[in-house]
């Protein structure tokens, strides 16, 4: 599993056979039904159409996507997220992150056993007494179309959009984050535990956000584009 989650982030676009061909070559007794069981388990599919962490739920209301061709110009005009798998050494866990787009600020993040949307709600809530999007963006899955998640967009009247079906590089922002978190901190450490993987991730976003140069942003930190721009 924990190859398996290599080879993921660094080929998002690679589903079982591939990831099997090359478990097998890494020297890997493994065909292509367990990979598929292992990546079931890990809630790991190709990035399209999407991850298995965005499961959709058809009793829920789908917003459309409104980012298409949109120019962005500033902070806080559209906030995305999504959730990953992140491996321990005996187990997993899931994270969630809501990501600014114009800074890469993360704004907030949470840990979970599971995929339930209690922990997504919780990032959303934290994220919003910190700041007011102008869109949030999120895929389909079914812990962004709930009702309860929805409705705290609604009554601060963010305007809500979705990723299309088979849209691989909608929240690429998001993406993006998980897979320096992953390579940057995740393969660095082998956590043991959900709350050892907790104070790592407090380190490496605090990290990411104030200390990290990111040369997309002419090698500013988030936190400098961020706050900057806003005050």
């Amino acid at each position: 599993m924990n190859e398996i989650d290599k080879i993921f982030t660094a080929h998002p676009f690679y589903g079982k056979r591939r990831i099997a061909v090359i478990l097998r070559r890494m020297g890997h007794d493994i065909g292509v039904k367990h990979t598929r069981t292992l990546m079931r388990k890990m809630g790991l599919e190709a990035i399209c159409p999407r991850k298995k962490t965005s499961i959709p739920d058809h009793a829920h209301k789908v917003y459309p996507y409104l980012l298409r061709n949109v120019e962005i110009l500033k902070p806080d005009q559209v906030w995305s997220t999504d959730i990953t798998y992140i491996r321990l050494i005996h187990g997993f866990v899931y994270l969630v992150a809501v990501i600014d787009w114009y800074s890469r600020y993360v704004i907030s993040w949470k840990l979970s056993i599971t995929m339930e949307k209690e922990f997504c709600i919780e990032a959303l809530e934290e994220a919003l007494s910190k700041g007011l999007p102008e869109i949030f963006n999120s895929d389909q899955g079914s812990q962004f179309t709930s009702p309860e998640f929805t409705e705290k967009l609604q009554e601060k009247e963010v305007r809500i959009s979705m990723d299309g079906k088979g849209r691989c590089l909608d929240n690429i922002f998001v993406e993006r984050l998980w897979r320096s978190v992953k390579y940057e901190e995740i393969y660095l450490r082998n956590y043991a535990t959900p709350l050892e993987a907790h104070k790592g991730l407090k380190d490496y976003f605090h990290f990411y956000n104030n200390v990290r140069p990111h040369q997309s942003l002419n090698y500013q930190t988030p936190a400098q584009i961020y706050f900057q721009t806003l005050s």
